[in-house]
């Protein structure tokens, strides 16, 4: 049976993690402030630029002078992932869903007879994938977003590596596998297809109110397809920088989350350490009075 100090050095050890959970608390609740900040900041104007884009391609005659990041190669028989998750742990189940998506594509694509190659952004990514994919991994980022904030010139590395992979025709198709941040309570686990370009599904066309006409038709100068050879490489480094932007939010937010939950049970664990001290301090008591009385009956 635990001693007294073994109870009272275990309450101690259970104080001094909860002050460290909870100063983690602290820290990523300043941090996620920034990090939301920043990430919504980002998304009007990358949902803007897709859907341009997206309005500008479905009016476009496809030819085979059209830009490849448009019309892709061709084929698909190779699928480039980029895996994006955080380089620290501590919190939650945020880097392990998501690699669990990963996981899932992978299988997915091998299993419709697809050659899979991997580019991971984040240290969890790479340790984990690493397990039983690290013939497929190319290349792998860590400690972007590690000074303060995620800034466009690091998000533009992993933008120019996957232009390079796609224009050397080592890859067809590349999609990015990144926690979507919604809110601070929720991160969604996503699969988006970057290169080909892709119509966006719920894509709506504007038509006048008398007329089955498209309002304000595009006229190209200079000629579509050198308007769409540079508008399409900006927008994927403006939709690889919103996703590094939403994984940074999400790692805070989903610390906070996990530390917030870690403080608590701490403060429980504590009440119940405390409780069962001081049963086993009153039984402890009793028996020394017991032995007493015991003993001057005897005398």
């Amino acid at each position: 049976m635990p001693s007294l100090k073994d109870y009272r050095d275990r309450i101690a050890s259970v104080k001094s993690t909860k002050k460290i959970t909870s100063a983690m608390k602290m820290v990523a609740a300043s941090k996620l402030k920034k990090a939301q900040s920043q990430a919504e900041a980002s998304q009007p104007y990358a949902r803007a630029m897709g859907e341009m884009l997206a309005r500008v391609a479905a009016g476009v005659t496809v030819t085979a002078a059209s830009p490849k990041l448009l019309i892709g190669t061709g084929s698909d028989q190779t699928h480039l992932l980029v895996v994006v998750t955080s380089d620290r742990g501590l919190c939650g189940g945020f880097n392990g869903n998501l690699v669990r998506l990963a996981r899932l594509e992978i299988m997915r694509l091998e299993g419709e007879g697809k050659t899979v190659k991997l580019i991971t952004v984040g240290r969890k990514s790479r340790d984990l994938l690493k397990r039983g994919h690290s013939d497929k991994i190319i290349h792998s980022f860590t400690g972007i977003g590690a000074s303060s904030r995620v800034n466009f010139a690091e998000a533009n590395e992993v933008t120019q590596m996957v232009l390079e992979q796609f224009e050397a025709g080592n890859v067809d198709v590349v999609s990015m596998v990144y926690n979507n941040f919604v809110s601070v309570m929720t991160q969604k686990p996503r699969a988006q297809q970057i290169i080909p370009f892709k119509l966006p599904e719920n894509t709506e066309v504007e038509v006048s109110e008398d007329k089955e006409e498209l309002l304000s038709p595009y006229q190209f100068e200079p000629e579509e397809n050198e308007i769409l050879g540079l508008l399409l490489p900006r927008n994927l480094g403006v939709q690889v920088f919103r996703a590094l932007l939403d994984s940074a939010a999400g790692e805070q937010a989903a610390r906070m989350t996990a530390m917030d939950n870690a403080t608590r049970n701490a403060g429980e664990k504590i009440n119940n350490l405390n409780l069962i001290y001081n049963r086993a301090r009153q039984a402890a008591i009793t028996k020394e009075l017991i032995e007493i009385i015991s003993g001057a009956e005897a005398v």
